[in-house]
């Protein structure tokens, strides 16, 4: 009876062992149990989608795994019998280089912006509404950059000319452009907010993605893409003239509607290349949309001229092919570019005998007579010095209004 007994707590106590074994195996490998539930979704359980979630500046991918009863009712798979959230955030990579990123600083006068061009073209009667980008430092708009300036008001003396510029909307900018305002011409400085200026349009994602690191600026200079971009912006929310600073304007612009200049055309007459130094459009034109459209989906910043020249024939040309209304002019390159880049150097020289004299006498007079503008290329021309005598200094010369400067 009492080896009975012995042997009956004996099991009874072997038993609890292996019981209480068991229970703690289980407890250690029942999380090898537990399905794996991918980080990924195109979908995410609020229905919306991972470009959704790029959009908000930051993805966050969360990890949810619940216990719930298998619809087959037994597959031997063990489930944890509480949920477990892990949250990872995954901050993109900002692609910005470090000089790039004043491009996109805020002030007081830039939250002013829209307003600031309101009230500026509300309390002048402008014949024409001229704009400019300038996005260098001030002290780099230089004396041939004025002579433009001065040209613009030569020709077109009723019309207003914003220069899109937070460098030179500062108390410098003012003391280099008030020879101009103190004789009575209307120019300022307006830093400009790129939120409002790229609002409801494409470019207002692109600026999020390049802002955000979801989008490569490329190794091109962004200040040089931000300011295909703003040209295109400004002249779809106001309306008027975009002409690039390396100019010397010949002609009253008060004619022109819908335009833009051909660079070069084949045998034929035919454009081969637009340019977008010059563009004249209405407000909330079609086509400038398409533009702004076409920056957004296929910026590149490695390849130059892909986002500014070839962006404009790009889309013109797409058009055209598909009998798409453009309500556009096309002018020819007497128009904007009668001289082209690979030529520009000659026009800097003074003739050095009479036949040279009489041939740029020929010139002067053709230029004045079909011109609208000439572009100087400062890319190209910007280190020859202007000699006395030459086209150049002839034309800028008779299209100064105050003339008093040097170059």
């Amino acid at each position: 009876m009492l080896d009975s007994w012995r042997y009956s707590s004996v099991k009874s106590n072997i038993f609890s062992t292996i019981t209480f074994a068991a229970i703690i195996l289980v407890i250690i490998f029942s999380d090898s149990f537990v399905p794996n539930v991918p980080l990924h979704s195109d979908a995410m359980e609020d229905g919306s989608s991972h470009l959704d979630q790029l959009q908000t500046h930051q993805t966050s991918q969360v990890l949810r795994i619940t216990a719930t009863d298998d619809e087959d009712g037994d597959h031997g798979i063990l489930l944890s019998p509480f949920e477990v959230t892990e949250e990872v955030i995954v901050q993109p990579e900002n692609k910005l280089k470090p000089e790039d990123s004043r491009l996109f600083e805020t002030s007081r006068f830039t939250r002013k912006f829209d307003s600031r061009v309101r009230e500026f073209f509300g309390r002048n009667e402008c014949k024409v509404q001229f704009f400019m980008t300038w996005i260098s430092p001030s002290e780099l708009l230089g004396e041939r950059e004025f002579f433009g300036l001065e040209s613009v008001f030569q020709t077109n003396p009723e019309s207003c000319l914003i220069i899109l510029s937070s460098t030179m909307d500062s108390k410098e900018g003012r003391r280099m452009l008030e020879p101009l305002i103190s004789h009575g011409f209307r120019v300022q400085a307006i830093s400009p907010d790129l939120w409002a200026l790229f609002e409801n349009t494409p470019a207002e994602g692109w600026l999020s993605d390049i802002m955000n690191g979801n989008r490569d600026p490329g190794e091109i200079p962004l200040a040089q893409n931000l300011s295909n971009l703003i040209r295109l912006a400004v002249l779809y929310k106001y309306g008027g003239v975009y002409l690039d600073t390396d100019f010397i304007v010949l002609k009253d612009f008060s004619g022109l509607r819908n335009t833009i200049g051909a660079q070069s055309v084949d045998v034929n007459g035919n454009w081969t290349r637009l340019n977008n130094a010059v563009l004249v459009f209405d407000k909330n034109h079609e086509l400038v949309y398409k533009f702004i459209e076409e920056f957004a989906f296929s910026f590149d910043g490695n390849r130059w001229g892909h986002n500014g020249p070839y962006l404009v024939s790009r889309v013109v040309d797409r058009l055209s092919n598909t009998g798409e209304e453009l309500n556009c002019t096309v002018l020819p390159p007497r128009a904007f570019y009668p001289v082209d880049w690979t030529k520009i150097s000659g026009f800097f020289i003074k003739p050095n005998d009479r036949l040279s004299a009489k041939w740029a006498e020929a010139k002067i007079r053709q230029l004045s007579r079909s011109a609208y503008s000439v572009h100087l290329w400062n890319s190209q021309s910007s280190r020859f010095k202007i000699e006395e005598g030459s086209i150049i200094r002839r034309l800028i010369s008779d299209h100064c209004v105050i003339c008093s400067r040097g170059v």
